[in-house]
């Protein structure tokens, strides 16, 4: 049996009286690439805040790496340098240049050794093509440089699990494909993810699996090639036909 690094059982998230997320299951095994697609508002993005705790869980349980955790006494703090995520916005420190904001959380949450750290990232910037930029700040960058460095902040880290949301989504169709293109390195390297993404090339060729959200219910899950050639939901049909015709 494949070894499940997150689970999700009956995960439900409430706003204003409206369940946002109704009873959520989900096993993310350690390398699995599992793309979320749906419409807006379905709960994808709010299922990655869940995970991460930026939101608080209603019912439900969550467990990583065999611990449950979301409830008052989960160290969050702790947790975060295990499951990293990656925003549409790229939160850079504007101020600061992209080695002062790539060093900051590991040197100053983690305490690792300064110079350790750095060689770690010059690594992660040559590999992401932006070896050049480490005295660049944030304004000198185009969004696809900003998002690539937002991802190789996440990595310094060293998590076990990524999570992107919608992280294509601010940046200009020319540069989407660089993002992309870090993203699945990240997979042959064996990066645990979970994508939120409307980028359906992305999902069929990267994802191991594809699961479809719809009103908080996670509606329909399959390998892409099953997913996009033979969905049996209507729902999922419906909502592929917009993008794929």
């Amino acid at each position: 049996m494949d070894n499940i690094l997150l689970k999700l059982e009956s995960i439900t998230k409430i706003f204003d009286g409206k369940k946002v997320l109704d009873s959520v299951d989900l096993d993310i095994t350690e390398g699995q690439v599992l793309v979320l697609l749906g419409p807006s508002g379905c709960g994808k993005s709010t299922l990655l805040r869940c995970i991460n705790g930026l939101e608080v869980i209603d019912g439900g349980a969550m467990t990583f790496a065999g611990t449950k955790y979301g409830g008052k006494d989960t160290n969050w703090r702790e947790l975060r340098q295990q499951i990293g995520m990656v925003f549409q916005s790229y939160d850079l420190f504007p101020h600061m240049t992209v080695m002062e904001n790539l060093l900051l959380a590991p040197v100053k949450v983690q305490k690792r050794n300064k110079e350790e750290v750095k060689k770690e990232a010059l690594a992660l910037l040559e590999r992401v093509g932006l070896a050049d930029r480490t005295g660049a700040y944030p304004h000198e960058l185009s969004g696809g440089q900003k998002q690539r460095i937002a991802i190789v902040r996440a990595l310094c880290m060293k998590p076990r699990l990524m999570l992107f949301d919608e992280v294509t989504a601010s940046i200009d169709p020319e540069m989407v494909y660089e993002v992309l293109q870090v993203m699945r390195e990240l997979k042959e390297m064996g990066m645990t993810m979970i994508v939120v993404t409307h980028e359906m090339g992305f999902a069929r060729n990267a994802a191991d699996t594809v699961a479809f959200m719809d009103g908080g219910h996670i509606v329909e899950m399959a390998d892409p090639e099953t997913f996009f050639t033979s969905p049996k939901e209507e729902r999922t049909i419906q909502f592929l036909n917009k993008f794929l015709h």
